[in-house]
């Protein structure tokens, strides 16, 4: 008997030899397929927890499906970065997407920069945990507040890496973590 195909992404990453091997490849015509889930934990979030929508970095940004939301919630204000998924989100959202990866950013890419809220979704548990403590903390220096959208319960966090978890919701098997700066300087 054949094994029984994997259609889910983590089937995609397996076939392509890895995340980014998949995103570089499909990256001009990715959807998220939990895109519902993503816009109705973001909404939530939004609501019970007050995110500050002032300038918000959407980090990693897929094809747009977090900046579409934040549109809609009255963000004005939105960085965009995606290194593999540029041409999806110019497409779906009419707005270009800088194109440094985790690794880039680890390193000090964006360390110039100010945000009232990060939004990662969906992104952040594919990257390598030997960058992950730099990432963090490079975001840490950056903006007061991050929000973690993610299928799994990676990446996990801890308070050495800049941030303090302050909030948690599972919706649909998309779970939300708010986090707060243990680094950023407080906006005025």
């Amino acid at each position: 008997m054949p094994a029984a195909r994997d259609d889910s992404i983590r089937g995609e990453y397996e076939r392509h030899d890895g995340a980014g091997a998949y995103y570089r490849s499909r990256g001009a015509t990715y959807r998220n397929p939990h895109e519902p889930e993503v816009r109705e934990s973001l909404l939530r979030a939004a609501r019970d927890w007050e995110l500050d929508l002032t300038h918000v970095l959407d980090l990693a940004a897929g094809s747009g499906e977090v900046t579409l939301r934040l549109r809609e919630l009255g963000a004005t204000q939105i960085d965009v970065i995606d290194p593999f998924t540029f041409d999806a989100y110019r497409a779906r959202t009419g707005a270009d997407a800088e194109r440094f990866t985790f690794e880039q950013i680890a390193a000090g890419a964006i360390a110039d920069r100010q945000y009232s809220l990060v939004v990662c979704s969906f992104a952040m548990h594919l990257c390598e945990l030997s960058r992950l403590p730099a990432l963090c903390t490079q975001l840490s220096l950056i903006a007061p507040s991050l929000l973690i959208l993610t299928p799994h319960k990676r990446p996990v966090i801890q308070s050495d890496l800049g941030w303090e978890l302050v909030r948690e919701q599972v919706m649909h098997r998309v779970r939300a973590r708010l986090y707060r700066s243990r680094n950023a300087p407080m906006r005025r």
